[in-house]
């Protein structure tokens, strides 16, 4: 069944490259709603709805960037998205002073730990997924972003970075109840010290710090504390491809590989499968079908021990 937050949640926080102070609510709504951001700050309420859905992406190389036909835009969605996938949250309205989601911790396990506070309720109306029937990929400069078919969501992922400190990782998961809560929810950003030092100096990463991403340096972690786990950059990548294939605007039931893939590969991929209607199929959610999805049964005690 579909399913909304019990209560509202709001964070506070700046926005990763504006460095903008931004509020965001995120409250629930009603059966088949789908995923809206709703910007406070535009004044016109005819202008200032997105809807979070693949065909609403502006290539952006550095995060995901919503538009709507108005050029409203919101960015940096996928951490939050990804929380709503992996707790189960079909249906909800964001709204937003900003153009830019409060980055936090750089992950998403303080969105996750909020909605899972907050509880979950289940609507009265079926769930539908999207089954993949055959292979689609996507390449790009040596980066290949692909989709297959299997009875519940995975995701193997693949890296590859000069840095020591990151070099190569590759993980494979199964996102099943409540996987991405306790192996990727808490897996920050991260990046190189001369990629935020070029990019302060275009405007962007204002909002950048030590503790919002982790940052290294050849074979140097530069955060303090390092990373929370080995593999946590190859970690983070998943969880961006999580919050990315949630604009699909259904659950996934198919596996994704990922190697060197980002924001765009995954949109690209997405757009790709939309356009070959023999790549899918819309399926009504069995309750079997409806138990291996990566919200299912996902309690606050699968939260990392940390939180």
């Amino acid at each position: 069944m579909q399913t909304t937050l019990r209560t509202p949640v709001t964070f506070t926080g700046t926005g990763l490259h504006s460095g903008r102070a931004v509020r965001m609510t995120v409250a629930p709504a009603s059966t088949n709603y789908g995923i809206w951001f709703r910007r406070t700050d535009v004044a016109s309420s005819k202008d200032n709805l997105i809807p979070a859905t693949w065909d609403r992406v502006e290539i952006s190389p550095l995060c995901t960037l919503l538009v709507n036909d108005a050029g409203v835009t919101v960015s940096t969605v996928e951490h939050v998205m990804a929380a709503l996938t992996g707790c189960g949250i079909h249906n909800a309205m964001i709204e937003i002073d900003g153009g830019e989601v409060p980055i936090l911790d750089g992950s998403s396990v303080t969105f996750a730990q909020s909605f899972l506070n907050a509880g979950v309720q289940t609507l009265g109306a079926p769930l539908q997924a999207i089954r993949i029937l055959k292979d689609i990929e996507v390449t790009v400069d040596g980066a290949t972003a692909s989709l297959s078919p299997s009875d519940a969501l995975e995701i193997d992922f693949s890296i590859d970075f000069a840095d020591g400190a990151i070099g190569r990782q590759r993980k494979h998961l199964n996102l099943r109840n409540g996987t991405f809560v306790r192996e990727l929810s808490d897996s920050r950003t991260f990046c190189r010290q001369s990629d935020v030092d070029a990019m302060r100096s275009n405007g962007l990463a204002l909002g950048g710090t030590l503790t919002n991403a982790v940052v290294v340096d050849g074979d140097a972690v530069l955060s303090p504390g390092g990373f929370r786990h080995a593999d946590e950059a190859v970690r983070h990548k998943m969880l961006d491809a999580l919050g990315d294939l949630s604009l699909a605007g259904h659950p996934i039931l198919g596996r994704y590989t990922g190697v060197r893939a980002g924001h765009a590969m995954t949109n690209r991929l997405l757009r790709a499968l939309f356009a070959d209607p023999s790549a899918f199929e819309v399926v009504t959610c069995t309750p079997e079908m409806a138990s291996g999805l990566p919200g299912a049964g996902v309690e606050v005690l699968d939260l990392p021990q940390a939180c």
